[in-house]
């Protein structure tokens, strides 16, 4: 019988770092929220976000991660994830966009991202961008302490296919906190790998769910090497949280104050 792995623990002390590196980073999802509005380029928003981070005296996690050229991650219709801000990607009526915030706050990461709607959008990225935020949740409940994490890609696989969502495969959730990305890794679908990473008492991780319209299957931009595109150029949609998991259960340490909760309807 394979062994279970057991990933970074973190201490009391350790949590409360966490704790606040999550609440900034909400609270600049918050500040940028308003701003995300017809007309206003992807480029705007990176540097909006960019100069409200050092602002504030933190740092901007994006900015030259693996040669990342900015602060934020600006995903638009078809672009699955890691789109990257321009003053040329002008944001119009009935886009979706995926913003991606990535904060660290006296060394401690806090990350998470939202889908947003620009004015009216069509009945189709309505209920996609509904069913994301909703498989976000179906996956958070789908753990208690020493749950597997394979637990949480089962959920939101089952629910988002049960509505005939498909789930990405390629990028997936991550352990956070010293480290911008570090055990355990976070399967949207039940990959078996994940069968024996145990969610101990301790542990902190992104649950961030891609849903697609069309074919779970994506394409890297060859120009770039960032941009994560769908492959038949149908919508995506994306929600992240960063989570800490207590030992009576997961924490959600990114809540916004003015984004959706869960129950929210778009």
């Amino acid at each position: 019988m394979p062994l279970l792995r057991r990933t970074p623990r973190y201490t009391e002390q350790d949590r409360e770092g966490l704790r606040i590196a999550g609440r900034f980073n909400a609270q600049l999802m918050d500040f940028i929220r308003p701003h995300v509005q017809p007309e206003i380029s992807t480029g705007k928003i990176d540097r909006l976000v960019h100069e409200y981070t050092l602002d504030h005296g933190h740092t901007p996690a994006c900015l030259g991660y693996k040669g990342y050229p900015k602060s934020t991650c600006t995903s638009v219709n078809e672009v699955v994830c890691h789109g990257i801000p321009a003053d040329d990607v002008i944001l119009k009526e009935g886009d979706i966009v995926n913003v991606d915030l990535t904060t660290i706050v006296d060394g401690w990461y806090g990350d998470q991202s939202e889908t947003f709607f620009i004015g009216e959008v069509s009945e189709t990225a309505r209920k996609l961008t509904q069913a994301t935020l909703d498989a976000l949740y179906v996956g958070i409940h789908a753990i208690k302490p020493y749950s597997r994490v394979i637990d949480i890609g089962n959920a939101i696989y089952q629910f988002a296919t049960s509505q005939n969502w498909e789930v990405v495969r390629e990028y997936q959730g991550h352990g956070i906190g010293r480290q911008f990305h570090q055990q355990p890794s976070v399967p949207h679908f039940p990959h078996p790998s994940s069968y024996n990473d145990v969610v101990e008492p301790g542990t902190c991780f992104t649950i961030e769910p891609m849903l697609n319209e069309g074919t779970a299957k994506t394409r890297l931009d060859p120009h770039d090497g960032w941009t994560v595109r769908t492959l038949d150029g149908k919508l995506s949609a994306q929600f992240e949280h960063t989570i800490f998991m207590n030992e009576d259960g997961p924490e959600i340490l990114t809540l916004t104050q003015d984004g959706p909760q869960e129950g929210h309807q778009f």
